[in-house]
């Protein structure tokens, strides 16, 4: 297999997410009339699957419902102050002439992750966009090794800001890159020892260089 490819998770790593998915999960809590938790305290928990979520902060018969509350209200949302991260179109372009193949693997629903790398305009970037529908989420690597089978590509790195994709990379065989912009701190990252912990993608477009 000649091809190489990169994964990169999408939420925190290739795009600063995070205020519309925390408005969202927060504002579900109102429609039950029920205290929304902190936003520090939310943050914490994004990246695991949306139910997971809901049960740190409410009690279990709660969970299905507040759940399908988030998933009407995020995708009227989605865009409000989503962006990609600066570097990242400059990034993936340069990878991109470089031969790479590259991937999404997110926790995420593979519709909605889809629309959103549509609507921040990087979907000519990506050659998969691999959400998570139905299967073991990260840290489990299924999500990345689903990504790699639909490149057709050997895996190279796998990129991404938390404990989970760095596990996940890691389980998939893959070379594993931190970045300390998104959800966990680089203490946390640095615990989960990745093969780098950087605070830009310059070190993978040196690393990828050659």
């Amino acid at each position: 297999m000649s091809a190489r490819a990169i994964v990169f998770d999408l939420d925190g790593t290739l795009v600063d997410s995070l205020p519309d998915i925390v408005g969202a999960f927060r504002d579900a809590f109102a429609e039950f009339g029920m205290a929304a938790p902190a936003e520090a305290a939310v943050r914490a928990h994004v990246g695991l699957p949306l139910e997971a979520m809901y049960a740190a902060f409410a009690p279990s018969a709660r969970v299905a419902d507040l759940a399908a509350a988030y998933r009407r209200i995020y995708p009227e949302r989605f865009t409000r102050q989503t962006r990609p991260f600066a570097g990242v179109p400059e990034a993936l372009a340069t990878l991109r002439a470089r031969g790479f193949r590259l991937a999404v693997a997110t926790t995420k629903r593979s519709d909605m992750a889809r629309r959103l790398v549509a609507a921040l305009r990087l979907d000519a970037a990506l050659d998969v966009v691999q959400g998570t529908d139905g299967f073991p989420h990260k840290p489990a690597p299924d999500v990345v090794l689903r990504a790699l089978a639909a490149l057709d590509a050997e895996g190279v790195w796998m990129v991404g800001d938390t404990v989970h994709d760095i596990e996940a990379g890691r389980a998939a065989g893959l070379a594993t890159y931190a970045v300390t912009w998104g959800t966990h701190d680089a203490d946390r990252l640095r615990a989960a020892r990745p093969d780098r912990l950087e605070e830009s993608l310059d070190a993978l477009l040196a690393a990828t260089s050659g």
